[in-house]
């Protein structure tokens, strides 16, 4: 199959399980049977957005939606049943070295669902120990391999966290670090992981400051004849007012294909549902909106850039 997609994405992304768990919802260890009962139900929440939103005008052909089996295997059935693009991660949740989820089992669980995109999420950086690195390159580049071997999708999310090495050289920064230090090192990064084999049709990318550095991230990822791959912005559950900035970064350079964007969309409308805040369908319109809204914010700064 030819290597990357074709075509725009806006994904609404809720595939977080520790995270979701334990900050959203304070839950400390295995769920009992009715906390995961309720975890069910808050995907449930953002997906009822997700599906409002199409009601509302979001383009059905470029929307789609990242979701987990853990707690969201109802939400992907009904995704696929409709045909909305769905995408969903075969990681394991937290681990700072990639493994799967499923272990050796990956493939079935892939197929019982039959998702567009696979999605995988990685912490890399070129300080770690070349041991994390051979770990990490075989593991990903057997995913790949199946994946592209059985026609389908691989979507790669980076995430390149400082060292402390790195750190040091900003003062401690995490702020300068991001602006100044990491667009360099994900290029490194990216070098290596193709290196070691491994392919990816679309990479999630953390937000970048400059359309410069974009634009860099896009040729790295295109290089060598890979014309075909795309890159996508992710949010970090950042405020509004930052990921409109990556947001206009990414959308005019040639290579960039919209957004895999969560926390930013959701977590007040489910917290404040959580919370008894807000009423259900006040939550729904909440991430209804704010999906609807990122995507205009996208478009906008992709026509200025024309």
């Amino acid at each position: 199959m030819d290597l990357g997609y074709n075509g725009t994405l806006f994904i609404l992304a809720f595939d977080h399980r520790g995270s979701f768990r334990k900050k959203m919802f304070g839950i400390e260890g295995d769920p009992s049977a009715e906390e995961h009962a309720r975890l069910e139900d808050a995907k449930q929440l953002v997906w009822d957005g997700f599906k409002a939103a199409l009601e509302a005008g979001a383009p059905a052909g470029d929307a789609g939606i990242l979701v987990d089996e853990e707690m969201g295997a109802a939400v992907a059935r009904e995704a696929k049943e409709m045909g909305v693009l769905l995408a969903m991660p075969v990681e394991k949740s937290g681990q700072p070295t990639f493994d799967f989820e499923y272990g050796d089992d990956f493939p079935a669980h892939i197929e019982a669902f039959d998702p567009s995109f696979v999605k995988v999420l990685v912490r890399w950086n070129p300080d770690d120990s070349a041991d994390t690195k051979a770990i990490q390159g075989e593991r990903l580049k057997r995913l790949g391999d199946w994946l592209h071997s059985n026609n389908r999708k691989y979507l790669f999310e980076l995430l390149v966290p400082a060292s402390q090495r790195q750190l040091e050289l900003v003062g401690g920064s995490t702020a300068a670090y991001d602006s100044h230090l990491r667009p360099t090192f994900m290029l490194e990064t990216i070098q290596e992981i193709i290196g070691a084999g491994v392919e990816p049709d679309i990479w999630k990318i953390e937000g970048i400051d400059t359309v410069e550095d974009c634009e860099l991230i896009a040729g790295l990822t295109r290089s060598g004849g890979r014309d075909g791959v795309r890159s996508v912005v992710l949010g970090r559950g950042a405020d509004d007012a930052k990921v409109d900035h990556w947001l206009c970064m990414g959308a005019p350079v040639d290579g960039y294909a919209g957004f895999a964007i969560g926390r930013s969309i959701w977590w007040a409308g489910v917290e404040g549902w959580k919370d008894g805040a807000m009423e259900r369908d006040a939550a729904i319109a909440s991430i209804s909106d704010n999906f609807i809204r990122f995507i205009d914010v996208y478009n906008s700064a992709s026509v200025e850039g024309e």
